[in-house]
This record gives C-alpha cells, sequence and structure tokens, in this order.
C-alpha cells in the first residue's frame, strides 16, 4: 500500500525554524518527485515546493523561496522540507503527495500526481506564532 507519513510540526515563534519530514513507501520512489502542499484553515491547498528525484530539480512557490529548501534522501525513501524564517502566514497543515512533474506556474508551483496513486498522507500542523 503506498503511504506518506508527514511528522515534524509544532508550534514556533515567527522568525523560528523547523524541518518537515515526508517518509514514503509502497512504490519506487526514485520514480517520482514529491511535493509539499500546505492547507490553512477555510484555504484550499497551496503547493509549496516540489523535488524531481529523477534528476534533482526543484521547485518552489514565490512566498517560500529563499526561506524554504526542499531536499530528498532517496537510501531512506524521505524527503524534508526545512522551513526557515518562518512567518505567521505559513500557519497550515503540511501534506506531502508523490509527483510525476512539477513546473514553475509563475508564483505558484504546478504538481502533477499519478494517475492511480496519488496520495496524500495526514498531514502535520505547522503554527508559527507573532
Amino acid at each position: 500500500e503506498v503511504q506518506l507519513v508527514e511528522s515534524g510540526g509544532g508550534l514556533v515563534q515567527a522568525g523560528g525554524s523547523l524541518r518537515l519530514s515526508c517518509a514514503a513507501s509502497g512504490f519506487t520512489f526514485d520514480d517520482y518527485g514529491i511535493a509539499w502542499f500546505r492547507q490553512a484553515p477555510g484555504k484550499g491547498r497551496e503547493g509549496v515546493s516540489c523535488v524531481v528525484n529523477s534528476d534533482g530539480s526543484t521547485y518552489y512557490a514565490d512566498s517560500v523561496r529563499g526561506r524554504f529548501t526542499i531536499s530528498s534522501d532517496n537510501t531512506k525513501n524521505t524527503v524534508f522540507l526545512q522551513m526557515n524564517s518562518l512567518k505567521p502566514e505559513d500557519t497550515a497543515v503540511y501534506y506531502c503527495t508523490a509527483a510525476v512533474r512539477c513546473a514553475d506556474a509563475g508564483p505558484t508551483i504546478v504538481v502533477v500526481t499519478p494517475r492511480h496513486f496519488a496520495s496524500w498522507g495526514r498531514g502535520t500542523q505547522v503554527t508559527v506564532s507573532s
């Protein structure tokens, strides 16, 4: 079974840092990218970042560029999202999902998920206080 498990969220003050982890299993990790999305209360899911494991390409929404860094440990089938200089507007539940394509799309990113096994974890809560 495809599984994506997010962890690492928490409560921090503005300007602080967190590192999120996405542990993947049940599919060939190296054949896909992994994307991070977030969803604030009353809002839709927003693409945050993506890493394509086949070539190492990374993509970021403008809102997090320069503050967040995505990386992969392919030996552990795990993707990380290092979040620095956190702002209250970063408060959201953060989710990861498998991706077959990621690209820049103006201020946002576009993520194409696998047709038949697109899967979302349960998410991890990030709360940034002011």
